[in-house]
């Protein structure tokens, strides 16, 4: 009795949560935005070209709204994982208007590529952190890879770096800039034709980490 009651309360607590926590995240989100002076270094060009897009798990405050300002209207989605800070950060997303499709490579894989492709079959396009949900950090999980690979699109990099920011100590040493910093985001379009999965694996990883904070 005692172990369901619990179960009950942490039940409750996290239906809470993905209500009231995505709302406050996204406002903070658009506060640090406006606030801080922002630099984008489009490295090629993107335009409006259908992409798979992809960026650091670290990088999710601020590379959400980067893909914003560059593809404001293009129907989009992002994989997010099944557990419960999956569905803060879906319930975050939605509010930049970029749908869940829920699953990982660790679980619910088929579905969500089932998923994916059906929907860059409609012309979106997906969202994924290579690194997602659970690291290591700034590993390269091979779902974007695939995704790119199989239906022939290039690939949508987006990472930033602020001048002042905070760093959390969770695995993917979240980023957090201050408000009134100036944040640089690099973007880049890159084809992995001709490339094999390990090759593919390789460029991606090595171009995402020529832009981000190591540290």
């Amino acid at each position: 009795m005692e172990w369901s009651s619990h179960l009950k309360t942490k039940h409750l607590l996290r239906a809470i949560g993905t209500r009231i926590i995505p709302p406050l995240a996204y406002g903070v989100m658009r506060l640090l935005w406006w606030s801080c002076k922002k630099r984008f270094h489009t490295l090629s060009p993107i335009g409006e070209e259908q992409h798979v897009c992809v960026c650091w798990h670290g990088e999710l405050l601020m590379s959400p709204q980067a893909y914003r300002a560059i593809h404001p209207h293009h129907p989009a989605n992002a994989i997010v994982s099944s557990h419960f800070d999956g569905s803060l950060i879906a319930n975050t997303l939605n509010f930049l208007g970029i749908k869940p499709l829920r699953g990982s490579s660790r679980k619910g894989a088929q579905r969500v590529l089932l998923q994916a492709f059906k929907h860059i079959k409609a012309g979106e396009e997906v969202l994924i952190t290579p690194d997602g949900p659970k690291g290591p950090r700034h590993s390269m999980s091979d779902g974007a890879i695939g995704i790119a690979l199989k239906s022939q699109l290039p690939i949508f990099v987006m990472n930033f770096q602020a001048k002042a920011y905070w760093q959390m100590k969770s695995w993917d040493h979240f980023i957090i800039p201050k408000p009134f910093t100036t944040i640089d985001f690099y973007l880049q379009s890159l084809s992995l034709e001709g490339k094999s999965l390990p090759q593919a694996r390789d460029y991606l990883q090595a171009k995402m980490l020529e832009h981000t904070i190591r540290a």
